[in-house]
């Protein structure tokens, strides 16, 4: 099966610039797309200095939803916004009062690729920080969720007005440009070991699951391993997978034509084999069981409960039911709301865009229309990052109201 790049480099303009990530484009795309996904045949997508975060997650989403194994290779430098204190990925209009809302947030790499299959998702990045964002970084590591590979470095400040250069990312294209494809984790030691031979050391290093480690001798400074796990993927949403699976909820057989290949004890990996059957009723049966579970164990609110909720709204989108979707991202967010999480709380904002999109992908417009004025309610009290959404929302509904 053909492959999918995408070579994402991004810094801002100006003085604020910290690496001149642009310039490794060219270095990467002498690369052969075959060599660069690691499978026969690939396609490759270029963003080059994006002005708008926007037009980042719409080339991330389609990769992310093209069949195949995914490698994403990230250039550039990350900035805390002011207000959640998250890191974005610095854009070219990113300055340090406008990150929240010029940059690209990291946690929408997870967003966006938490429904892929795991093993077949890959981050290389060579990403560089400024003294806030790099002291964040060293209590925290940076990560893209479950199933998804994460390799590379981030370094600290070069100094005062000095641009950098992506020397990691070149190292990387320089090893795959010499012939062969080495394994991802000999690759990444490689491109280690070439740009400690320059002497830069120092570096947080990003190893398999995503977590990181100051990297004091830069070779080798990483674990043999990650230090999170990367279970299996996970149709669901933002929140993890809950650790302590309720027993009396265990499905007794798998959906019909899906063979369980030592997966009974797994309900998310059942779940995912029945939507990939095409079962979309036993895929929903499966969580709906999960779901009331939690509830019995855990309580109505809790995160386990909404976990098997969020992963029913996701099973509604791949099943086509816009609405239903549309109506769970929209109760899970009252619950969020109800339970005390603050409006602009990462998980609030994702399940009222959820259910805002999902929203707008409903055919029927007297559903689409019964459920606006509840989804303008919520959109009032969570706007989101992207301005205007409640607009949308009123001017969506005045317009199916004209129709009626």
């Amino acid at each position: 099966m053909p492959g999918t790049v995408l070579l994402l480099a991004a810094s801002p303009v100006g003085k604020g610039c910290l690496v001149d990530a642009a310039s490794v484009l060219p270095v990467l795309a002498a690369v052969p797309p075959a060599v660069l996904a690691g499978t026969d045949t690939a396609n490759v997508v270029e963003l080059a200095d994006p002005l708008e975060p926007q037009a980042v997650l719409t080339r991330l989403r389609a990769a992310a939803a093209a069949p195949g194994p995914l490698t994403v290779f990230v250039t550039g430098q990350l900035q805390l916004d002011r207000k959640q204190r998250l890191p974005h990925l610095a854009l070219a209009r990113t300055t340090p009062s406008t990150v929240r809302y010029t940059g690209f947030p990291w946690h929408w790499f997870r967003e966006e690729l938490r429904l892929r299959s795991a093993g077949t998702t890959t981050l290389l990045v060579d990403l560089h920080a400024d003294a806030e964002t790099w002291a964040w970084l060293r209590g925290r590591g940076l990560e893209c969720g479950p199933g998804v590979a994460v390799y590379g470095r981030v370094a600290p400040p070069a100094g005062r007005r000095r641009v950098a250069a992506p020397t990691y990312m070149k190292a990387v294209a320089t090893v795959l440009r010499s012939g062969g494809r080495p394994e991802l984790e000999q690759l990444h030691q490689m491109a280690l070991a070439r740009i400690a031979g320059e002497g830069e050391v120092g570096d947080l290093v990003l190893w398999g699951g995503g977590a990181g480690t100051p990297g004091g001798a830069g070779v080798g400074s990483a674990p043999a391993g990650p230090s999170l796990p990367v279970p299996g993927s996970v149709p669901g949403g933002f929140a993890p997978r809950p650790s302590d699976r309720p027993e009396r909820a265990r499905p007794q057989a798998p959906p019909e034509g899906v063979p369980l290949d030592g997966l009974e004890d797994d309900p998310h990996a059942l779940i995912t084999a029945a939507v990939q059957a095409g079962d979309h009723p036993a895929a929903d049966a499966l969580a709906a069981r999960w779901e009331h579970a939690a509830l019995l164990a855990h309580g109505a609110g809790s995160a386990e409960v909404l976990h098997w909720s969020e992963v029913r709204a996701d099973l509604a989108m791949f099943a086509g039911d816009a609405e239903r979707s549309c109506r769970t991202w929209m109760a899970v967010a009252a619950a969020r709301l109800a339970a005390g999480q603050p409006a602009d709380a990462v998980p609030v904002e994702a399940a009222v865009d959820r259910a805002h999109h999902q929203w707008g992908r409903i055919t029927d417009r007297d559903r689409a229309r019964d459920l606006g004025p509840a989804l303008a309610e919520l959109r009032g009290r969570v706007p989101g990052r992207r301005q205007g959404a409640l607009d949308h929302v009123r001017e969506q509904l005045r317009h199916l109201q004209t129709q009626s």
